[in-house]
């Protein structure tokens, strides 16, 4: 006899043995127990979390002649020929090959009859996904109705490709990714059950391999099996199913965040040496970044599937970097993967990668830059010697000597000593020389120093007409909605500590003329020009009490065809905007 594969050796015969699903299981029991089964059931979810399983011990559940607790018996007649797939009842059909709607016909024409030597006639079709939009249309009727002695059990990985017709008519049960706890027991009792012996953190790598799926970790265990002997250690894994050492990854991690290219490109070779796939190593390097970033944030630290041990040194490793520096690597490490998908050369890209990871500075907050900056402006003596700002010692006339005067200007240059002699006068010695009290020392000081001995910046004279645009950007980063309302006003001037806003319709300027609105836009006023300015608004309907525009002023002939519906259609159909308006004899 052949040799069966643990896949198939190990398939559950009942409800008890299956692996996960718990809430699916329990409602198909009471279904059966309560006899509230549904004539059509679509099971959905990714890869071997046994969707097939399961359709079959319903159909063995449903014709069982011993049913206890809504388990098949395994014992009767029925449930032996279904497990040794000779039923005559049963039809297990693949939606692949069988996806035309002359096989849906036929399907129709073999359910009329009743059954031979069951209760029920069970129809299983996997990948039902697969059929045609003729073969779904053709399935419907009778899908909705069907022959009291025929039950439906259909079987996807990929729910949305079915027709939304189909699932109305069907009881769905969607089975989630079999959690590690489960499948780590699983195997366990298999490995036992075999005669071999396999260490924890072997069987861990096994389980995180298989990604959720039975299946796949069975057939990653049955070619461990075949390579190891009675014992199996985590070498022997990763030898048999070609996976990177995970002291290589960690080794190469701490290298990328600790700034060391020696290290990681020479772990890097290590790595390829072994013809490790690339994709399979990208991809286990991300999950120790992300690996990293769930050991920063608190209450995360469950969501990483990976040893206790290993996990501490990762605990030790995200200690000594922020969490904005291991993603922002980890963004980097992401960009790297991405080229290198598409490149001729990927391990070039990924080396170049990793140059770029390394290189890459620790991230800094904006609140600390913020901080240092407040500090710096403020001469804070305990920053370091060279990122104090410089101070201006003080200049003290020698006894016996008239003080010279600065020069009035803040940008003349200094006397040079040999260019000019010194004036005569400035060399009169002191008229009193009885006088036995010294003259106090003078200080001298310059329109940039104070008493106080720090330089005072002169503000800079801002025009109104010329820093008009700057003054927009200064009260946006305030108040948007005043800036914007301030980019209407036509023209602005300044008149004898005034500033005039001449606005071509009052509405414009109705919520700046209100008084609060009218007080804050005077302190950005004196912020940015430094000049106390009278806010005055100008419309033409009321200037000092008189009408200033008429309604065929070219101003408002202007503004009327700006404002014309059909101007307004033409620049929103070729998103434009309107320019230069001419109007009176010249423009026509």
């Amino acid at each position: 006899m052949s040799y069966l594969v643990l896949a198939r050796k190990s398939r559950p015969q009942d409800f008890n043995q299956v692996v996960g699903q718990v809430p699916v299981v329990k409602t198909l029991k009471n279904s059966i127990t309560r006899n509230r089964i549904a004539h059509a059931i679509l099971f959905s979810g990714v890869r071997g979390v046994g969707k097939t399983t399961l359709a079959r011990i319903m159909a063995k559940a449903i014709n069982c002649e011993q049913i206890a607790n809504g388990n098949p018996c395994n014992r009767c007649q029925s449930c032996k020929e279904i497990t040794a797939g000779s039923s005559l009842d049963l039809y297990e059909i693949d939606g692949a090959s069988n996806r035309g709607i002359q096989e849906i016909r036929e399907l129709k024409e073999k359910i009329r009859f009743l059954p031979t030597s069951s209760k029920y006639k069970v129809i299983i079709i996997d990948e039902v996904h697969m059929l045609t939009t003729e073969a779904f249309n053709a399935l419907l009727k009778t899908l909705e109705e069907p022959p009291e002695h025929v039950y439906f059990m259909f079987a996807t990985t990929e729910l949305h490709k079915i027709p939304i017709t189909i699932l109305s008519r069907c009881q769905r049960y969607e089975l989630k990714r079999v959690s590690a706890e489960d499948l780590t027991a699983h195997f366990k009792s298999l490995s036992e059950g075999e005669g071999l012996e396999i260490d924890e953190a072997a069987l861990r790598l096994i389980v995180r391999e298989s990604e959720g799926s039975v299946r796949d970790g069975l057939s990653l265990l049955d070619q461990v099996f075949s390579y190891g002997e009675t014992h199996i250690a985590v070498e022997d894994v990763i030898e048999v199913l070609g996976l990177v050492s995970r002291d290589i990854i960690l080794s190469i991690t701490r290298a990328l965040l600790e700034k060391d290219p020696a290290a990681a490109l020479l772990a890097l070779q290590e790595t390829f040496s072994f013809g490790v796939d690339l994709k399979r190593f990208t991809t286990e390097l991300m999950n120790a970044f992300r690996t990293l970033i769930l050991c920063k944030i608190p209450g995360c630290q469950e969501l990483t599937d990976i040893p206790p041990q290993e996990l501490s040194e990762f605990k030790k490793l995200a200690e000594l970097h922020s969490h904005n520096t291991i993603h922002m690597k980890l963004n980097l490490l992401m960009q790297g993967v991405e080229e290198m998908r598409y490149s001729p050369q990927p391990r070039l890209v990924l080396e170049s990668c990793f140059l770029k990871i390394i290189q890459a500075d620790d991230v800094v907050p904006v609140s600390t830059i913020l901080a240092k900056l407040d500090s710096l402006l403020a001469g804070n003596t305990d920053l370091p010697e060279s990122t104090r700002p410089p101070v201006q010692k003080k200049k003290i006339a020698e006894p016996g000597t008239t003080p010279v005067k600065a020069p009035a200007q803040e940008n003349s240059p200094a006397p040079s000593p040999t260019c000019k002699k010194p004036d005569p006068i400035e060399q009169i010695p002191d008229p009193q020389p009885d006088i036995e009290e010294p003259p106090m020392p003078v200080e001298i000081q310059t329109p940039a120093q104070t008493p106080g001995n720090k330089p005072v910046p002169r503000p800079h004279q801002r025009d109104v007409r010329r820093d008009w645009t700057g003054f927009i950007e200064h009260v946006k980063d305030r108040k948007v909605w005043m800036a914007q309302d301030l980019q209407r006003a036509d023209r602005v001037k300044e008149v004898d500590g005034e500033l005039h806003l001449h606005f071509s319709d009052q509405a414009n300027c109705s919520l700046l003329c209100q008084k609060d609105n009218t007080r804050l836009l005077t302190e950005f006023v004196l912020d940015f020009f430094q000049k106390d300015l009278k806010l005055r608004f100008i419309t033409p309907r009321k200037e000092e009490g008189r009408i200033t525009d008429n309604e065929d002023s070219p101003h408002k002939l202007r503004q009327k065809l700006a404002n014309d519906p059909l101007v307004l259609m033409a620049t929103e159909i070729f998103n434009g905007q309107i320019g230069d308006i001419r109007v009176g004899p010249r423009s026509r």
